[in-house]
């Protein structure tokens, strides 16, 4: 949800700063806590129910909602296991760090025309057959898709604030080519050691 306006009492600060309080300490989940904080904001008339609606993203919503079947399925006909066997073939072949760079790459690619949430939904099937078939932990292989599906920088249509900076910039869709790849290439550099340090297989 973005909402444009301005805040013109405590009111609004207090309650989702009390929102806040309640995720960090593990009373509610975020969804219900937030979810919880704006339905208060409508009922003390802090904002208009038309304009909680239309702040609403509803096509990612129903993105979203329609790519969540898609990544069930994927486990449940066996479409993973034909997607990761590319990968799986290449076993003893290169070292596990390399697989899960190259995952990591292919998810990025993947985040750069799409939805990063609906990457992520996607590609968590695909890795965790990876790591399945590895026989190693899926824990550092789910987290280099979370990291690489938040890593859309290659163009202008990966993450809507490439878009909105691209017309006050004059920016040109190769612009983002020449700034992107260095950080997606230092992002993989950083990210696989650090995940399997912090994750270990």
């Amino acid at each position: 949800i973005q909402l444009g306006r301005r805040p013109t009492s405590p009111v609004v600060p207090a309650i989702f700063g009390l929102a806040i309080v309640f995720v960090v300490s593990g009373l509610a989940a975020p969804q219900i806590a937030f979810s919880a904080a704006a339905a208060a904001l409508v009922v003390l008339r802090q904002i208009h129910p038309r304009e909680l609606y239309d702040a609403i993203e509803w096509p990612v919503i129903v993105l979203l909602g329609a790519l969540i079947p898609v990544g069930a399925a994927l486990e449940a006909t066996g479409a993973t296991a034909v997607l990761t066997y590319p990968i799986l073939m290449l076993e003893g072949q290169v070292p596990i760090w390399a697989m899960m760079a190259m995952l990591m790459i292919v998810t990025m690619l993947l985040s750069d025309i799409m939805n990063n949430a609906a990457t992520a939904i996607i590609m968590a099937p695909i890795a965790i057959g990876i790591a399945t078939g590895l026989g190693v932990s899926v824990d550092p292989f789910l987290m280099a898709v979370a990291v690489a599906a938040s890593s859309s920088y290659l163009t202008p249509i990966g993450h809507q604030s490439n878009l909105l900076v691209m017309g006050p910039g004059g920016y040109r869709f190769a612009d983002y080519w020449r700034m992107g790849l260095p950080l997606d290439i230092l992002i993989v550099i950083v990210a696989v050691p650090l995940i399997l340090w912090v994750w270990p297989l």
